[in-house]
């Protein structure tokens, strides 16, 4: 089966942008990124986008929108995959890759609160997400041992975040998650990890958060 013409429509800080080119990397897809600015959506982007968000993914003359459907659609295509053959196994790691997607959504609360409060809220929320985890994750490896799958991809997407709030502050949000700590770092190390955002990535980020008139913005 050969493969299609791949282009990536992209933002530079859009987490679910990444989990695609994990994907893409891991697989070692041939592919274009083209990144866009959201504020200022081009009117080409916007007749092929349903819901107005990225990543979507360009397939020849077709379109796929939803990171969780074209990271599948990615795996799909090549040889190999990055789910668990065993159907409860892949299930269970779809069911995570869920919870992750709403801990970016703490993370937006985490980022935008107004003050300092809510902003302890917040944080705390986030603590006993990654405590969920901590239940979950085994001594070592990654989220399921020692073989990479796509769950471990959508979760190094979030602990990108932290790499930039930490330089911020240490606001103890793993201090009670010895093994997600670990896992963090092992997927620090990994290439289609550290080579899914662009360079500047931490620098745009830290910008955007200081834009954000939040509770966060007065600490940076």
């Amino acid at each position: 089966m050969s493969t299609p013409k791949l282009e990536l429509v992209s933002h530079v800080l859009c987490p679910y942008v990444q989990r695609a080119v994990i994907t893409l990397l891991e697989k070692g897809i041939p592919h274009e990124r083209t990144y866009i600015d959201l504020a200022n959506k081009p009117d080409w982007f916007r007749q092929i986008s349903p819901l107005g968000k990225v990543p979507l993914l360009q397939v020849d003359e077709e379109v796929l929108f939803e990171s969780a459907v074209i990271c599948e659609y990615l795996d799909e295509i090549t040889p190999g995959s990055l789910h668990p053959t065993d159907p409860l196994q892949k299930a269970k790691h779809r069911s995570w890759i869920e919870f992750g997607s709403n801990i970016l959504n703490s993370i937006a609360g985490f980022y935008n609160a107004p003050n300092q409060e809510v902003f302890e809220q917040k944080r705390d929320e986030l603590a006993s997400k990654f405590l969920w985890i901590e239940q979950t994750l085994g001594d070592d490896g990654y989220f399921d041992g020692n073989t990479f799958f796509l769950v471990d991809g959508v979760y190094a997407a979030i602990f990108r975040y932290f790499d930039v709030f930490d330089a911020i502050k240490d606001f103890g949000v793993f201090d009670k998650t010895p093994k997600v700590k670990e896992w963090r770092r092992l997927l620090q190390t990994r290439p289609s990890i550290q080579q899914a955002v662009t360079e500047d990535y931490a620098e745009r980020l830290l910008i955007f958060l200081q834009q954000r008139n939040s509770y966060l913005s007065t600490l940076i």
